[in-house]
């Protein structure tokens, strides 16, 4: 089964910095990009980071470029999110996705696998 466990999550004062992981497991990353999203209450999902890890390929929006850092070990099959300068705004839960292929995409709906989240919540 293609699973991915998404952790790391926490409480952070602002400025601070947390590093989430994303471990996958049943499909290797080579064949997928793996993005992460977030969702804060009332809100709608906004993708925050994607990379293609067979390559290193990264996007981020504006909203975290500077401040958010993804990465990925492919002997261990983990993608991870490096979030320093961290602000109030932040604080969603965060939800790492997989699809299929090479192509670059933040739109959620054609992301086929997802993990829980984890809750991130920043305080001021």
């Amino acid at each position: 089964d293609v699973q991915l466990q998404a952790s790391g999550g926490g409480l952070v004062q602002a400025g601070g910095s947390l590093r989430l992981s994303c471990a996958a497991s049943g499909f290797t990353l080579d064949d997928y990009v793996i993005g992460w999203f977030r969702q804060a209450p009332g809100k709608e999902r906004e993708g925050v980071s994607c990379i293609t890890p067979i390559d290193g390929y990264t996007y981020y929006p504006d909203s975290v470029k500077g401040r958010f850092t993804i990465s990925s070990d492919r002997a261990k099959n983990t993608v991870y999110l490096q979030m320093n300068s961290l602000k109030p705004e932040d604080t969603a839960v965060y939800f790492c996705a997989g699809r299929r292929g090479a192509a670059i995409s933040m739109n959620a709906e054609t992301y086929s696998y997802w993990g829980q989240g984890t809750q991130v919540t920043v305080s001021s």
